[in-house]
Parts: structure tokens; sequence; C-alpha cells
């Protein structure tokens, strides 16, 4: 980034990218602020904000803010929930915590099986019944920004179900920016230093814990993971046990945290 203090770069066809935030926390680390979303051109499961009808991917959103500190870290969805969460709920044939989906009457519902139902419900955008037009507006932006650049996205995946094309993979979108050709990077570090912390001192709400900012539980959990090792949730290792077998690994034994 010596030479083009902002880089932009849209993918198209890519694989699942996972969890986002590690991607910009390395750009973060090393003093680039860095905005990183996917979307899913051949996956609808979210519905437009005021409709049923499943139309968009969960079109998460990562962005990496470097700091005088540890960097602020913001990895969310334009959807109210996950795929994956909903997933697992269903798996362990449980209820979501909120009503984040509605069924194809129409109707809002916490019950994950509204998704498999013929024709399916879908995931509410990020804001719910009341607020989901915010959720809706940032989905479609991060559509823009990874299908609309890539040059490739709903429309032709529209075209490949008619035999017109191959599948389409996910969309990406990573657009890092060097704070240095700006203001300068200490002026950048300062400011959003200080932004972090005074919002760290905000006075909570009533019988409320500390206010947070975004990153701030992911440090403490990686702090905690390198000293103590990392807990994983209970399906994860038998859903993978397949997999290691297959190319034969030896699975890791867990160990008591210390």
């Amino acid at each position: 980034m010596r030479k083009h203090p902002v880089v932009s770069v849209a993918i198209r066809g890519s694989q699942n990218i996972s969890c986002l935030a590690t991607y910009v926390k390395r750009a973060a680390d090393n003093g680039q602020m860095a905005l990183l979303t996917t979307s899913s051109p051949g996956n609808a499961v979210v519905a437009p904000h005021g409709g049923r009808s499943p139309r968009l991917s969960t079109n998460p959103i990562a962005i990496g803010i470097p700091t005088d500190g540890a960097p602020i870290l913001i990895d969310t969805s334009a959807s109210a929930t996950t795929n994956r969460r909903i997933e697992r709920a269903r798996r362990a044939g449980e209820r979501l915590p909120q009503a984040w989906l509605v069924d194809n009457a129409g109707r809002p519902s916490d019950d994950p099986e509204v998704i498999y139902t013929d024709p399916p419900g879908a995931i509410l955008p990020a804001g719910g019944l009341d607020m989901g037009h915010k959720g809706f507006a940032l989905a479609l932006f991060v559509e823009a920004l990874t299908s609309g650049l890539a040059g490739r996205g709903r429309a032709a995946a529209a075209n490949a179900e008619a035999g017109a094309g191959p599948a389409l993979g996910s969309n990406v979108f990573l657009q890092l920016i060097d704070p240095a050709a700006f203001g300068g990077i200490e002026a950048f570090r300062r400011e959003t230093g200080f932004l972090g912390q005074i919002c760290r001192e905000a006075t909570p709400l009533a019988d409320g814990p500390a206010v947070r900012v975004p990153g701030d539980r992911a440090h403490e959990a990686l702090s905690d993971q390198r000293k103590n090792g990392v807990a994983l949730h209970p399906e994860i290792m038998p859903r993978l046990r397949p997999c290691l077998e297959k190319y034969g690994i030896t699975p890791p034994e867990p160990r008591d945290r210390i």
C-alpha cells in the first residue's frame, strides 16, 4: 500500500470465506482500515423489509479499525440471524431466542423449521419487523459492492437456474485504506482510540454491564484461549470427526481448562 493508499478488490465465484473478522483483524493489526463483505448470489434466505419471500443472503459485513490499543472489530450481518445459528438450533430441537424469522404465511416465528417448509419462510433483515429497513438497506449495499462490482450476481444466478450458465459461489468485496495517506496514522489511532474509550466509559443501563466496543469480547476470548485452550461447542468435534477420519487425521483429545 505504499503506492496506493486505497485498494479495492471484487471477487466473484469464491468459496465461503467464513469468519470475516479474522481477515480485517490482520489488516487492522498492520495499521490499515479494512472493509470486507460477502454475498451468495445462488442463495436466497433473507426477506426484504416488508416481505415474506426469501430474496437475499445473510450478507455479512466486517470492518477492522486500528486504534492506539486493540483494534475495533465489527463483524455483523444484514440479517436478524445467520444460517448456521438456525441450523444448530434445528439440530438441537430448540427454538431461536427471538422471532427472527417469518413463516410462509408472513407471521413472525422463532421456529427454525419455518425455513424448511414448502414454500419456505425467511430470515428477517437486521432490525426485525420494526426496524428491518436498516438491515435491508445494508443488504442492498453489500449486494452492490459484491455482485454489482464483480459483475455477476443474482441476475446471472437466475439464468444459471434456467441452464444458461454454471452455478455461482460467493462474491467478495475487500477494501483496504491506509490512514497514513490521509490525516496520518498517529492522528487516526488517537481519534479511534479516544472514540472507543469514551464509549466504554459511558454510564451503562440500569443494572447493566459495562459498555463494550465491537471487538472487546473477541480480544478477551483470544487472550483466554491462548492461556487456557479453546472451549469448543459440544457438537463441533462429532461433526468434524468423519472428515478427520477420511484424511487419516487423529482427532485432538479434549483437555481440562486450567
